[in-house]
């Protein structure tokens, strides 16, 4: 089920996430819920690509989570 706020993502994502981090989270998630609509893993796979959303931008770096910095070109 999309979620409206971040407060109501699952609490392994609000317990590991920067609120930015969260806020990337929950509108790739509500994104892909809604165009996977009609599938039987819609939620499954709505995780999933919020996830990669995440990992995008942050990175993992031990136990938290950290902003990617940027490259110059």
């Amino acid at each position: 089920m999309p979620y409206a706020v971040n407060r109501d993502l699952p609490p392994s994502v609000r317990s590991h996430l920067p609120d930015h981090a969260q806020d990337i989270y929950r509108e790739a998630f509500n994104h892909a819920y809604a165009a996977h609509a009609g599938e039987a893993d819609r939620e499954r796979r709505s995780h999933m690509i919020a996830w990669a959303a995440v990992k995008h931008s942050y990175v993992k770096e031990g136990e938290q989570w950290v902003r990617r910095q940027a490259t110059a070109s």
